[in-house]
């Protein structure tokens, strides 16, 4: 019921990204994706996948990180640009160019549906992007088998009917939502490599090895908190080497632009830049440099985060539970940081489920959470076309922050007082953490006396007394 749950809402999430795949005959009858009127903002229909398909140069099979394009071309701020995404992202949209056109191809020799090159390689992705989604929902209901309907937060999220297919991020959530799964099975090194595997594909699920750390020194684990880091990050390393060696250029620009992107208007820096006038950390930047000063003070807010929650765990009258310490590390990640793309909201929806299942408080934080699309698709239109001033999406993220907030403070009060934990007033004892595994006790083997002081193993089983053998 839950995974059909889900599929319903991966359904319409689709259905509302379909305006932006709408195709028209051009004057020289030849089709052309209709995005006219800035359709992709009136109708909130805009998704990475379809410009990121010409942009990046997917439709003439250029290979991510070795062939670049140029950006702005003729301009001062004219580029050479490459693959901006981690690798396995990168060569996931490249794979599903290559599937949209060995789908094109069989269509003119076979009875099949077809369209625009970028409509196909959107639904092939889509279909994808849908699964993962679906495997982070089922590792949602794995994980509390006492509480399996925790689970329908996930696939009911209105995040998820809004933003899976906004970008690629349903792919690194379904690979740390299965980690923690394998973790929770005592299972640590397919934990390390599942974690191993969503870095690779988006940076955050490495977030989650400082939690693994913390509950494995608490719990005197730090034989399964190892194995589970060491894997992870030799699975982030080998899967991303061959590609540094060979195309090192290419594989460094996805670190480059985030170094030098300023801060974007989903930050609370850019908030507090636009409504009090202030130049910001940087002042005023030339194109292309890197905010230095910024970039620095946002890496040492989340140390100082990540310092906090260090502190929390280990100071916490009972050793916290992995999920609680997983949301405190991302959201404090989120919050501190210079950008917040939509779709990042997506990486919080099975930690808050699994940290604080309380209905109508993620509900709420979730629906917020998603409308922020709306002022965000009338913002980019600009008040020229019709659409909002910025006070209006500035406004919305700042309530979306202070409610990230609240559930920080939230599950750090389930930390401090564990009574309030909706999980754990389940179980008892300290070993009521279910994404963590229990190690097994193997009991003593009791040794029995034979009648001449010989001992006799437990499974031997002596003869019986209520029927004595018969005397010869």
């Amino acid at each position: 019921m839950v995974l059909l749950f889900a599929v319903v809402v991966l359904a319409l999430g689709w259905l509302a990204k379909s305006p932006c795949l709408q195709q028209y005959p051009t004057q020289d009858g030849s089709l052309a994706l209709d995005w006219r009127n800035n359709r992709q903002y009136v109708a909130m229909c805009y998704s990475d996948t379809v410009p990121l398909y010409g942009i990046e140069r997917l439709d003439v099979g250029a290979l991510p990180y070795r062939d670049p394009w140029v950006e702005n071309p003729g301009t001062p701020t004219e580029r050479v640009r490459y693959m901006e995404y981690p690798v396995l992202t990168g060569y996931f949209q490249w794979a599903n160019a290559r599937f949209a056109d060995g789908w094109l191809w069989l269509a003119q020799r076979l009875p099949l549906p077809a369209a625009l090159p970028v409509v196909v390689y959107f639904d092939i992705s889509a279909a994808w992007l849908a699964l993962a989604w679906l495997v982070a929902v089922w590792a949602v209901c794995r994980l509390r088998p006492s509480r399996p309907w925790d689970a329908a937060l996930v696939a009911l999220s209105p995040l998820a009917l809004v933003h899976v297919f906004t970008n690629f991020d349903a792919l690194a959530v379904a690979a740390g939502t299965a980690g923690m799964l394998a973790l929770a099975r005592r299972r640590p090194v397919l934990a390390g490599l599942l974690i191993g595997i969503g870095g690779a594909a988006k940076f955050y699920p490495m977030l989650l090895l400082l939690p693994v750390l913390l509950v494995g020194s608490r719990r005197r684990d730090l034989g399964t908190a190892a194995r589970t880091v060491g894997t992870a990050v030799v699975t982030w390393l080998l899967i991303n080497a061959p590609v540094a060696l060979a195309f090192t250029t290419g594989w460094w620009e996805f670190f480059r632009l985030n170094q030098t992107r300023p801060a974007d208007p989903d930050s609370l820096y850019f908030v507090l830049s636009y409504f009090s006038g202030w130049p910001g950390f940087d002042g005023a930047l030339r194109p292309d440099q890197a905010p230095s000063v910024l970039n620095a003070v946002s890496l040492a807010l989340f140390v100082c985060c990540c310092i906090a929650v260090t502190v929390l765990a280990l100071r916490a009258p009972r050793t916290p539970r992995l999920a609680s310490l997983a949301f405190l590390v991302v959201a404090s990640f989120l919050l501190v940081n210079k950008v917040w793309s939509p779709q990042y909201s997506l990486w919080l929806v099975p930690l808050a489920v699994l940290a604080l299942p309380r209905w109508r408080l993620l509900l709420g934080w979730m629906l917020i959470d998603a409308l922020v699309w709306v002022p965000r698709m009338y913002y980019y239109l600009t008040p020229e076309n019709k659409g909002l001033p910025p006070d209006w999406f500035l406004g919305a993220v700042v309530l979306r922050d202070a409610f990230v907030a609240l559930l920080c403070v939230l599950v750090v009060r389930t930390v401090l007082r564990p009574g309030t934990d909706p999980v754990r007033a389940l179980g008892g004892g300290d070993s009521d953490d279910p994404d963590w595994p229990v190690r097994r006790v193997h009991p003593p083997v009791p040794v029995l006396s034979a009648p001449g002081g010989a001992p006799v193993p437990a499974s031997t089983t002596p003869p019986s007394t209520s029927h004595p053998p018969p005397t010869p």
